[in-house]
């Protein structure tokens, strides 16, 4: 038999050969695994210091994730209104506009008693009166008042069209922000499902050591810090009394109260409950008031932190604040050289 035809012979394998092709396989379902799972499959033997590094790194991830979830979510709510707001004209509009074609409509039944309907009239029962007004000249054949009222309907299409193509972009513009909100929304999630998993791995013992913010929380009998230079500062006051009355509150991300916050919800709602408005994130926080160094810090301003402008909290003294930390420690005292400061605003 020539030797194109020959069946090859199998192998067979030996027991080293055996267990190299078994190793391999653990290898590819191990990196698999990791790949799928996320960060908390990737690296089993991880000690409580580096678990903690890793979970802050997450709910880093997880604050600039939630801020920008929380910038489009007031984006997409300010584009509903608008939506609304286009849509309620044009229908408006649009009963007046009907309102002036019956009207003509009167005029033109008259004209029909009397032996027939003036073509200038009955453009505006046509289903296209827009198209015929585009071609006719009026004035001529028409009564001033008759004129004046078509005239005004002329002027009333076009800008109902031009309504629902405004309504129409706003439209495409929430569906687009909606899209944005589902995205951040789930990066947020992930992110901070894998840093559970990482603190879940660890014993009752370890897991404080592991976890960001537990050693030095605070209890709603912590010390208020120096308000003493803001005695004739009411709405300054206002804020960090309701920043204090919501110490221990649980950390929520996209929570702007009365029971949970975020950490731009905090100071978001402690100046909404003293008349000040501000705006949802931190990135916009930082420029709704005047820009202050760290030397001038006084109680009542705004802190910041991270080169992304991600966390913030509310100034009361001494190198205090008090803020929304992350998942796992509750609205607490802290102090502000626990991160890493990148600015500061007076809002009041």
């Amino acid at each position: 038999m020539p030797a194109a035809h020959r069946k090859p012979k199998r192998r067979s394998l030996s027991g080293s050969t055996i267990r190299t092709a078994a190793t391999l396989a653990l290898v590819s379902a191990a990196t698999a695994t990791a790949v799928e799972g996320g960060t908390a499959h990737a690296e089993p033997n991880l000690s409580p210091a580096q678990v903690k590094a890793k979970v802050d790194r997450l709910y880093r991830e997880a604050e600039v994730a939630t801020d920008k979830y929380n910038g489009a979510k007031e984006k997409a709510g300010q584009a509903r209104k608008k939506v609304g707001s286009l849509q309620d004209e044009a229908s408006r509009r649009t009963e007046a506009l009907n309102t002036q074609r019956q009207k003509l409509g009167t005029v033109a039944a008259a004209q029909y008693r009397t032996g027939g309907v003036d073509p200038s009239v009955q453009l505006l029962l046509s289903s296209s009166p827009d198209h015929y007004l585009d071609e006719a000249s009026l004035a001529d054949r028409v009564g001033t008042r008759q004129a004046a009222t078509i005239t005004r309907v002329r002027k009333d299409l076009r800008e109902i069209d031009q309504l629902h193509t405004q309504a129409d972009g706003k439209l495409a513009e929430l569906r687009a922000k909606q899209a944005e909100l589902e995205k951040q929304k789930k990066t947020v999630t992930r992110k901070l499902a894998d840093a559970r998993q990482l603190l879940d791995r660890l014993t009752p013992a370890e897991r404080p050591l592991a976890t960001p913010g537990t050693a030095d929380r605070a209890s709603r009998s912590t010390p208020r810090g120096d308000l003493g230079n803001v005695s004739g500062n009411s709405r300054v006051q206002a804020a960090i009394s309701f920043a204090q009355n919501a110490l221990g509150s649980p950390y929520v991300w996209g929570a702007t109260g009365p029971n949970a916050f975020d950490c731009s919800g905090l100071t978001q709602a402690a100046y909404r409950a003293a008349g000040v408005s501000l705006p949802r994130t931190t990135y916009a926080q930082i420029n709704a008031g005047q820009r202050i160094s760290r030397s001038q810090l006084q109680p009542g301003d705004l802190v910041f932190f991270y080169s992304g402008i991600s966390h913030v909290g509310l100034y009361i003294g001494n190198g205090q604040m008090i803020h929304a930390p992350n998942p796992s420690a509750p609205v607490r005292i802290a102090p502000i050289d626990q991160m890493p400061f990148v600015g500061a605003a007076r809002v009041a």
